[in-house]
């Protein structure tokens, strides 16, 4: 009987576990890794065979499919695992796993061969999507083929009742990759243990750079995170924190079970937690109701904090600011840190962090990337497409034969690395799925996007259709994507995206499939004075409110108001949301300064959460538009705290696009709201629109495996383009 089994099914322990189930029910035959597959024969019992395989899978394994086929294949005495085959490229691709309990009490267990070892892993755990040049899964087609097995490790691999039974990274201190510490001019530092030296001097207070599985952390304590803002140049900016483990989460935040069961999964994300308050100062997350903390994943953090006297280190990604992360260690030493804990293994794939927060029991990814890419969505759509995704929060995604995989977190797109790392890294997951032939291109609508050519010419070296995708259509797509569902009404809430009359939307109602949309209501629109100057801006988006309202001007007089005023027939008209809420916390003096992108409205979500809808506030829908001047004139008369205005303004802008919602859906007979957009990460939003969409009787639908922001757009994109292709 010969068995194909499609999944997640290389790099994951699964050709051992095969070999251990056929050999204890004394089967004949062989298993191999066939390009993504796995085939395997066996002389008899092929379906009580599969039920086993099925119930004892490893735990990074996953069955997407398993077929029986009559064969009369040689089978041989005994049962073997035989040398791999290219085969056919398909969709089983490993994602990186935190270190495995059984690894870190190998590790910690002094007299063992791996005692301290930074890179003591097995089937169950380690490096995976970020070491892999190629398919199928083997030792030579990953970054571990610069170091052969010693004996010892061959012994291993070679053991069938053996953790590293033909695991592909298997390696010790003889043969294995090694850490060490350069001083900040490059010069090498003789140490006999780098790591505990690096965690040394990070008690003493230096701003290092330590290279991990995918990519590099820009470091250092906390009492050092002051002088860090200033070297890096991030004034407000909130920093992630890795802790030492979940007793000291709980002191830096207050997580919910959802949230510590995100935290301790194999993905391990930056989690974005309400943050106490009695143990985390305005220098880690300014201004934020909420702190990043995530658990160590890698061997090399856990020694960290074995050497470390401390509980919590700051982790940010090591790039130049709007670059990508970096990648080879040469250029690391352009970031002028002051020590460097690097190793002598190459990093095939970067991947950022993930970033994600919890909404019940949803998990909203601000950044999907390391440990959930590149896992595949089933999805509706046969043909093979990519999308290329926005401006900014960029990722690619690609689909194949029914499923869409997205690529790690990229960055924004006005550094051209940023893009050439896009194009790389779609390429990258074209190559692994075997796809050199594309139906389709899906890209945004706005002429001025840096991917856009990248976008024409991938379409035009694989003959496919380029298709303009609106981007909150794109928005909305994706969510369908996310949900299994065909049509949604859905609020679309972000700061900008380009409409289809050329104007910047963001506050959308779209009646929407994968075939067409609908414009059902938006938010009013004002003007955005001096285009991007007014994002960055705050003061001028209440200017705008303030003289489209005919109220008093603020912020500006004399020559700089006459030039504002002239700008107002002349500058471009935005419906966002975000832009509306960035105004808001502007106008109640909580952020009157951008300095990093969503500033404004994030500092304005703390007041929204604490605040009451106590303060009379209502939002008029006339022709499908949203009164926003008018409701911001209300604000401008309203008497309150600030917490309660900012609630009760945000209730009041809901409630119309809602109703507009909630009579398109009764019309077309859909039984369910949905939102998204990067304004849906914040979750006293999320909470106001859930309980209005069910206080009229339909369900909530929300993101729970695409980001919610941008990061969703190339999902949407590709999936309108196929339809649009292949019907």
């Amino acid at each position: 009987m010969r068995i194909v089994v499609r999944g997640v099914v290389q790099g994951v322990g699964f050709r051992p576990t095969v070999h251990r189930i056929a050999t204890s029910m004394d089967l004949n035959g062989w298993v191999q890794n066939n390009g993504s597959n796995v085939v395997i024969v066996v002389d008899r019992d092929a379906d009580a065979f599969v039920q086993r395989l099925r119930d004892e899978l490893p735990p990074l394994a996953r069955l997407d499919s398993v077929e029986v086929l009559e064969s009369d294949e040689e089978t041989g005495i005994g049962f073997r695992i035989v040398p791999s085959s290219a085969g056919q490229r398909g969709v089983g691709i490993p994602n990186d796993s935190a270190m495995c309990d059984d690894c870190q009490r190998e590790m910690f267990s002094p007299g063992g061969r791996r005692y301290l070892y930074p890179f003591t892993n097995c089937t169950n755990c380690g490096a995976r999507f970020t070491i892999i040049d190629d398919l199928p899964y083997d030792r030579a087609e990953t970054s571990m083929n610069d170091f052969p097995m010693c004996p010892d490790c061959r012994n291993e691999y070679d053991d069938p009742t053996a953790r590293r039974f033909h695991h592909q990274t298997i390696c010790c201190p003889r043969c294995g990759p090694e850490y060490y510490v350069l001083d900040g001019r490059g010069k090498r530092i003789a140490c006999n243990d780098p790591v505990a030296y690096f965690a040394e001097q990070l008690d003493r207070g230096i701003i290092g750079v330590a290279k991990s599985w995918g990519g590099m952390h820009i470091c250092c304590s906390l009492p050092t995170l002051p002088r860090l803002r200033g070297w890096y140049h991030r004034k407000q900016k909130p920093f992630a924190v890795m802790v030492r483990d979940l007793d000291a989460v709980r002191r830096y935040g207050r997580p919910d079970a959802h949230e510590v069961e995100l935290l301790i999964s194999p993905h391990r994300p930056v989690v974005l937690v309400p943050r106490s308050e009695e143990a985390v100062d305005e220098t880690i997350s300014p201004g934020l109701g909420n702190v990043g903390l995530f658990l160590p994943f890698t061997e090399m953090q856990h020694l960290l904090f074995h050497h470390f006297k401390g509980d919590a280190l700051v982790m940010t990604s090591a790039n130049i600011p709007g670059e990508p992360m970096v990648l080879r260690d040469s250029d690391a030493l352009d970031l002028k840190a002051e020590l460097y804990l690097l190793h002598n293994r190459d990093i095939v794939n970067r991947c950022d962090d993930s970033v994600v927060r919890s909404f019940g029991r949803n998990t909203f990814f601000l950044r999907k990337s390391r440990g959930h890419v590149p896992s595949p969505i089933e999805i509706g759509l046969k043909g093979q497409a990519v999308g290329v995704g926005a401006q900014e929060n960029l990722v690619g995604a690609v689909i194949k034969d029914g499923r869409l995989f997205t690529t790690q977190y990229i960055g924004d797109g006005d550094s051209l690395r940023v893009v050439d790392f896009l194009e790389a890294s779609i390429g990258h997951f074209r190559r692994l799925l075997g796809i050199e032939e594309l139906d389709a291109v899906g890209m945004d609508m706005h002429p001025g996007y840096s991917n856009r050519k990248m976008a024409k010419e991938m379409a035009y070296r694989a003959g496919a259709e380029l298709v303009e995708v609106q981007h909150h259509w794109a928005h909305a797509a994706a969510l369908m994507v996310d949900a299994g569902i065909d049509e949604t009404i859905c609020l679309t809430l972000d700061g900008t995206g380009y409409g289809a009359d050329g104007q910047a939307w963001g506050g959308e109602v779209l009646h929407a499939t994968f075939d067409d949309y609908e414009r059902v209501a938006h938010l009013e629109g004002f003007p955005l004075l001096g285009g991007e100057r007014a994002v960055r801006d705050p003061r001028r988006l209440v200017f705008a409110l303030a003289a489209k309202a005919d109220l008093p001007l603020p912020y500006f007089e004399g020559r700089d108001a006459e030039v504002l005023l002239k700008l107002m027939d002349r500058s471009p008209i935005t419906t966002g949301f975000g832009r509306v809420l960035d105004a808001v916390s502007c106008f109640l003096e909580v952020c009157q300064e951008r300095t990093y992108d969503g500033e404004p409205a994030m500092k304005l979500e703390p007041f929204q959460a604490r605040g009451k809808r106590a303060v009379p506030m209502i939002a008029e829908l006339r022709s499908g538009v949203v009164g926003t001047v008018d409701l911001f004139r209300q604000l401008v008369d309203a008497k309150g705290t600030k917490e309660d205005l900012a609630h009760s303004f945000t209730a009041a802008l809901l409630e119309p696009l809602v109703d507009a919602a909630a009579d398109a859906a009764a019309d077309n007979g859909i039984g369910s709201i949905g939102l998204t957009g990067g304004v849906s990460y914040n979750t006293t939003v999320c909470a106001l629109v859930k309980e209005m969409t069910e206080k009229r009787g339909f369900g909530f639908v929300c993101p729970d495996r695409l980001p919610n922001g941008d990061g969703c757009v190339s999902s949407g994109q590709a999936a309108v383009a196929l339809r649009k292709v292949r019907g």
